[in-house]
């Protein structure tokens, strides 16, 4: 599966609202909808230039919630037509979270993640992202042309 708009995308995002992580899945969040939101929240207040490192936050919980336990790297597959390559990088990184890693945007992805389970604020609505992931997609459209 390959993700081909940002419309396709937001109805995925979508469909994580009131969906719940299977309890044995890996640790999950109990609320991913919610828990996409304040990732990507919590990234952007530290890295309020990186868009890329905030979509990849916001986006990962796809992957758990379409392919539960299915093969790590699958989620950056499918988001890297769209979102391009370095937003694919994160997710395949972030999709094996017991590979050391020394890429400080990875372990800052991971950290986002680990806070985003207990911290308790308001991270907005996910319509907050629509300008953001459209034009990620549309310089990753640009990018991809000029390859």
């Amino acid at each position: 599966m390959e993700l081909r708009s940002v419309e396709e995308l937001m109805d995925l995002l979508y469909a994580c609202r009131g969906a719940r992580a299977s309890a044995g899945h890996g640790g999950g969040p109990a609320d991913p909808y919610g828990h996409a939101l304040r990732t990507a929240a919590l990234l952007r207040r530290r890295r309020p230039a990186d868009k890329e490192l905030q979509v990849a936050g916001l986006v990962a919980v796809v992957g758990r919630l379409l392919w539960p336990g299915g093969p790590a790297g699958r989620t950056a597959d499918a988001m890297r037509p769209l979102l391009g390559p370095r937003v694919a990088h994160l997710l395949h990184g972030y999709a094996r979270p017991d590979a050391p890693s020394r890429d400080d945007d990875l372990l800052g992805l991971r950290q986002a993640d680990e806070e985003a389970r207990t911290a308790v604020f308001d991270a907005g609505v996910l319509e907050d992202w629509r300008t953001v992931l459209e034009l990620l997609a549309a310089r990753n459209s640009r990018l991809g042309a000029v390859d």
